[in-house]
C-alpha cells in the first residue's frame, strides 16, 4: 500500500494566494513583495491542475485592521468548485460568517486567536472544526524552539510555537497551517524539525508552508508527517504545475488524488 500523509488519507497538495491591493504577490519572509497576477484566474488554472485545495490570505488585512475582501472571495468561489481556505483579518465570528456565505469552505485565523484564544473555541461552536483553520507563523527563538509570530511576521508573541498548536487543537481547530518565517520564500526547503515537532503535538493535521521550491522539497514535507503540502513560487513562476507535483510523489510511494479525473 502507497503512503500517505499522517493520517493515512490521500496527500492534499495546495496552492497559495497570498493577496494584497487585488492581486496575488510573492514575496521572502512576508516582504519585498512582487506582484503575480488575478486571484481567480489563478485558481481556476490552479483547480485544472488538479489543486486538493486553495489557501487564499489576505495578507494586509490585519495590517489594515479591516476585513478581507468579500467581492474577491466570492470572484474565486465562481471560478472554482475545490474547497476553499481564506484567511486575513478574522477576528470576529461575524468575519468567518461573512467568508462562509461568500464562499470559503474553511476559515484560517492567526494574530486575532492569538490575541484572544477564546476565538478558536467560538468559530468551532458555531461552525464546526471542520472550518476552523489555525494558522501559525513560526520563527526560531533566541532560546530554542520556536515562537510564534503576528501582524503578517511583525510582531513576536512570546508564545512556544509547540505549545500553541497543542492548545489550538484542544479549543476546537480542526487543522494546523504550519507556516515557517525563517523559510518563507527562502526555496530552502520546508523547516523539518519545526514540522515534525508540531505533527507531533497535535492530532489534527497539519499544513506544510514556508519554503517549497521543488517536489522533493513537498515530499519531504509529507515524510516528516505533513497531511497536506502548500506552495506558491513553483507553481506561481510555472517551474511545476500541480500535475507534475502530483506524479512525482505518485512516484515515490505518497497516496494523492488523480490531477485529472477521468471522463
Amino acid at each position: 500500500m502507497r503512503g500517505g500523509g499522517a493520517n493515512g488519507r490521500a496527500v492534499r497538495v495546495i496552492p497559495c494566494l497570498d493577496v494584497k491591493d487585488g492581486q496575488v504577490v510573492k514575496g521572502v519572509r512576508f516582504a519585498g513583495l512582487r506582484t503575480i497576477g488575478d486571484p481567480a484566474e489563478l485558481a481556476a488554472a490552479y483547480e485544472a491542475q488538479g489543486a486538493d485545495e486553495l489557501v487564499f490570505l489576505d495578507i494586509s488585512a490585519t495590517l489594515e485592521e479591516r476585513a478581507t475582501t468579500r467581492r474577491m472571495v466570492e470572484a474565486v468561489r465562481e471560478r472554482i468548485s475545490i474547497p476553499l481556505c481564506v484567511g486575513g483579518g478574522v477576528g470576529s465570528v461575524e468575519d468567518a460568517a461573512r467568508l462562509l456565505e461568500a464562499g470559503a469552505d474553511k476559515v484560517s485565523v492567526n494574530s486575532a486567536a492569538v490575541r484572544r484564544p477564546a476565538l478558536i473555541d467560538e468559530l468551532a461552536a458555531r461552525f464546526g472544526s471542520q472550518c476552523v483553520v489555525v494558522a501559525i507563523d513560526a520563527a526560531a527563538a533566541s532560546g530554542g524552539g520556536w515562537e510564534v509570530l503576528i501582524r503578517s511576521g511583525e510582531t513576536r508573541a512570546g508564545e512556544d510555537a509547540v505549545a500553541w498548536a497543542r492548545a489550538a487543537s484542544a479549543r476546537g481547530a480542526g487543522e494546523i497551517l504550519l507556516t515557517s518565517w525563517d523559510r518563507d520564500g527562502t526555496r530552502s526547503g520546508y523547516e523539518l524539525p519545526l514540522l515534525r515537532a508540531i505533527v507531533a503535538a497535535v492530532p489534527v493535521p497539519v499544513i506544510a508552508s514556508g519554503g517549497a521550491a521543488s517536489p522533493l522539497h513537498l515530499l519531504e514535507g509529507i515524510r516528516a508527517g505533513a497531511s497536506a503540502v502548500l506552495a506558491a513560487s513553483i507553481f506561481h513562476d510555472g517551474e511545476e504545475s500541480v500535475a507534475s507535483v502530483k506524479d512525482f510523489l505518485a512516484r515515490n510511494g505518497v497516496r494523492v488524488r488523480p490531477a485529472v479525473e477521468s471522463p
